[in-house]
């Protein structure tokens, strides 16, 4: 399965390393592999590095030592246009949905920031950002309002529907529920697990919570004094 999955092969991360210090270690030797429709869940105590093993996972952060392999292919030893397009098959959904959207901002605005960016034509506007509010389960009169005047669960919504244009295959879930209460948690969850059904989608769901990982995940590991051990 290795040519077509996202997989960590033997990876460290240590922070403060240099001539005068052995710094801190992180987390040492983690490998895993996260097949296409399929969720790895990553669990383990607070502060034992599940979130940097994310980020390192897609992209936005680099490993001390190991590798990043997508679809068989090394993640340093890819050309700029290959990172390109890894960075749009690899999205993060974080655990705050606030920090998804600037306060700043309509949600209307932010939806159509990603449409430029995908250089989507204005005249497909209308019906990209329906795609989104279908998705997300709202109306649309959300569009007109602020991120402030949303309950974190639309949010949300909102965050995987635009993280969906983007038409990834593999998505790191960072917490994805636990700013949530526990009847919202559930709304995400089986959205999650609906849109992971129809498109394919592969996943990193990290998370604290052994029941959100065992219902989610058809493998998972433990991330804790730095190694993980993987539960099968």
């Amino acid at each position: 399965m290795f040519f077509i999955s996202l997989r960590a092969d033997r990876l460290s991360k240590t922070y403060g390393s240099g001539l005068l210090s052995m710094g801190k270690c992180i987390f040492q030797e983690v490998s895993f592999e996260i097949r296409p429709g399929k969720t790895f869940g990553l669990m383990g105590p607070s502060g034992e590095g599940k979130s940097t093993l994310g980020r390192v996972i897609a992209g936005l952060e680099k490993a001390t030592t190991g590798s990043v392999y997508y679809k068989g292919t090394l993640l340093t030893g890819m050309e700029k246009i290959e990172k390109i397009a890894f960075r749009r098959k690899v999205q993060i959904m974080f655990q705050d949905p606030t920090d998804a959207f600037n306060p700043r901002k309509k949600i209307g605005h932010s939806i159509f920031e990603v449409l430029a960016l995908l250089r989507v034509p204005e005249g497909k506007y209308a019906s990209k950002t329906e795609e989104v509010l279908i998705t997300a389960g709202l109306p649309e009169e959300v569009l007109s309002r602020y991120p402030s005047q949303l309950s974190g669960g639309q949010l949300q919504r909102l965050a995987l529907s635009r993280i969906l244009l983007l038409d990834p295959e593999y998505i790191v879930l960072d917490e994805p529920t636990s700013a949530l209460d526990v009847s919202v948690q559930a709304q995400i969850l089986h959205m999650l697990k609906k849109v992971q059904t129809e498109r394919n989608t592969g996943y990193l769901l990290i998370s604290h919570d052994e029941a959100v990982i065992r219902f989610m995940s058809d493998s998972y590991g433990v991330l804790e004094n730095g190694q993980l051990k993987i539960i099968e």
